[in-house]
């Protein structure tokens, strides 16, 4: 069986609910819904530009904890609240992802968990060795 590598970055909501931000078995990563949280508070309220931007950050990050990077991600799901931001979430999509562009599906949702919020994204990786 292949080993299991997990990091977590120590958020409340990680903490709260149980779960790590990333997991990795084998070549395959899996990235936890990501928003714009830091120290217990909403980055940005309302601003879809830099909450993607910071969310992306947060999901780069979380990849290269466990040996992966931006250019091994195959496909993002990206959660919001208002369609209508798809222009401003996609701008800040396509700087995290400038020459190795995953798949990617925008679904809508009523809610979100804090108030301000207006995306989550979370993004699955295959590690070409």
């Amino acid at each position: 069986m292949a080993e299991r590598q997990s990091y977590s970055t120590g958020t409340v909501f990680e903490t709260e609910f149980g779960y790590n931000r990333a997991v990795r078995v084998g070549d395959s990563v899996r990235i936890a819904g990501t928003v714009a949280v830091e120290d217990g508070e909403v980055v940005a309220p309302g601003d879809p530009y830099e909450q993607a931007s910071f969310a992306l950050d947060r999901i780069e990050e979380s990849l290269q904890e466990v040996g992966a990077e931006m250019s091994d991600v195959v496909i993002t799901r990206v959660l919001v609240t208002d369609f209508a931001d798809w222009e401003e979430i996609g701008r800040a999509h396509g700087e995290a992802f400038p020459d190795e562009k995953p798949a990617s599906t925008m679904i809508g949702v009523d809610s979100l968990p804090e108030p301000g919020m207006v995306l989550e994204i979370e993004a699955e990786a295959i590690v070409s060795e």
